[in-house]
């Protein structure tokens, strides 16, 4: 028999799903730093420059934001539908809150680590915030995401499963 699959792999995408969203939301939306392609007239990749300060710019950037929040949206129903699998078929095995926490913060910094890496630096298609501390601010964001999973690994570390189908002792 197989032993039961963890929650490791569903914490991490619903983690990576919602520090997409509050990338999304607070740095697009409501702070307005930056979308998907404010940057590209300075890019690496010759992506055509779509200026925020014009209605043309600005619907290709929304559209872009959009796409970006799709993709973040399905990676939470993915992580929603792979958690439940799991624990439906856990067969007794419950966990405890901080483990999904820690993962969920673990792939919330993964998301940072890897969307900063590429979009921000390999890419440089957007920064979190254009301007003289463009590099700090780019930075900061990947400091985020090392500490965010740092954070992540020890609150899931000491946490345990129990078995309720095991007699108590």
């Amino acid at each position: 028999m197989a032993a039961p699959k963890g929650i490791g792999l569903p914490g991490t995408i619903l983690g990576i799903g919602l520090g997409g969203f509050v990338d999304g939301i607070l740095l697009h939306q409501l702070l307005q730093w930056h979308h998907m392609l404010s940057s590209t007239d300075t890019d690496r990749i010759g992506v055509r420059h779509y200026p925020v300060d014009t209605v043309p710019g600005l619907r290709m950037n929304t559209v872009w934001d959009g796409l970006f929040h799709t993709v973040t949206w399905l990676a939470v129903l993915v992580g929603i539908g792979l958690l439940y699998s799991r624990v439906t078929a856990s067969r007794g095995r419950v966990w405890r809150s901080r483990a999904l926490w820690g993962w969920i913060l673990s792939g919330w910094g993964l998301f940072n680590l890897v969307e900063g890496v590429i979009d921000h630096h390999l890419l440089g298609i957007h920064h979190v915030r254009t301007g003289p501390y463009q590099l700090a601010w780019d930075l900061g964001f990947l400091a985020l995401g090392v500490i965010l999973v740092a954070v992540g690994w020890a609150l899931r570390r000491g946490a345990d499963t129990l078995d309720l189908c095991q007699a108590p002792r």
